[in-house]
């Protein structure tokens, strides 16, 4: 799975500063980060729908065009499908409430870090 992605993430890096006129990635980065994440929102908010009126050819289609835009988000902050990949990773085996808990701490002790 991790092998389309990066091949994904290559085409929108190759694409991304290229003519507005002719890529459609070209004109989303011209158009600047709120382009991009307003339409990451669209494509959210598409799936949902898609997946309510539990249409699965729609949802996987849907889901699709949502993961084409966070590749493209992500290549806006310089990051790779590789990065996500390693997140998840170490998530792996981890409870999904320890995680989340886990964060919280996180949270906690930077913004005390922050405070002194």
């Amino acid at each position: 799975m991790s092998d389309i992605l990066e091949r994904l993430a290559e085409v929108v890096e190759s694409r991304k500063a290229g003519d507005p006129e002719s890529s459609y990635v070209a004109r989303l980065f011209a158009r600047g980060e709120d382009a991009i994440l307003k339409k990451i929102g669209e494509e959210a908010t598409e799936t949902v729908l898609a997946a309510k009126d539990g249409d699965r050819l729609r949802i996987v289609g849907e889901t699709a065009d949502l993961w084409f835009h966070c590749l493209i988000m992500l290549a806006s902050y310089g990051l790779r499908p590789a990065d996500v990949l390693a997140e998840l990773r170490r998530r792996e085996g981890i409870s999904g409430v320890d995680e989340k808990a886990a964060r919280a701490d996180d949270l906690r002790a930077q913004s005390e870090r922050k405070r002194k």
